[in-house]
């Protein structure tokens, strides 16, 4: 009973609060009419009128001797040729399991010493990882399909397979050197 009281005294209040604002408020706004008429007898600023252009010419583009530069430069016919003899080129076999070396770049690779033994001959070659491994002729290191061709003291030859931009594959000879104190 108490709450529904004071809700009843609040509203009261609030009402005779808002009566007594509305009654001290006068219909005299003599100093707001005066700021609105200073306002609009102010001098008024003045904008320059646009410059006149120059009218311009007409161009006319005559390039019909010139290659068009949205049409492709190479003869459809020439493109299928070309393709044809990438695929008659060297081709990496994509079927073969990949050896741990090929996961580097081969020119993070160091070649440590060599190893022979009546089986055969091995490269120590040392990765990147911190591992060593015995390598052979015959063996894959490097990231571009790089097949060991010749083991000697001096180093490893490779031959490397990359892609030619026309679908094709081109053979680079690389190597890998012997370390220096190794």
């Amino acid at each position: 009973m108490q709450i529904i009281m004071d809700k009843k005294i609040k509203k009261y209040l609030y009402s005779f609060v808002l009566l007594g604002l509305a009654a001290c408020s006068s219909p005299d706004f003599t100093d707001l009419t005066a700021y609105i008429e200073d306002t609009r007898n102010a001098q008024k600023g003045r904008i320059d009128p646009l410059p006149q252009f120059k009218p311009f010419g007409l161009y006319e583009y005559s390039a019909g001797k010139h290659r068009d530069p949205f049409t492709t430069w190479v003869d459809a016919s020439e493109s299928r040729d070309t393709v044809r003899q990438a695929s008659k080129g060297p081709q990496p076999n994509f079927n073969r399991r990949k050896e741990l070396l090929e996961k580097f770049p081969l020119d993070a690779l160091r070649m440590v010493g060599i190893l022979s033994r009546n089986e055969g001959q091995w490269a120590i070659v040392k990765a990147p990882d911190g591992m060593v491994y015995r390598v052979q002729e015959g063996n894959y290191m490097g990231q571009n399909h790089g097949k060991i061709t010749l083991l000697k003291e001096e180093g490893i030859s490779l031959t490397e397979l990359l892609p030619d931009g026309l679908g094709g594959w081109q053979e680079r000879a690389a190597a890998l050197r012997l370390e220096d104190g190794a």
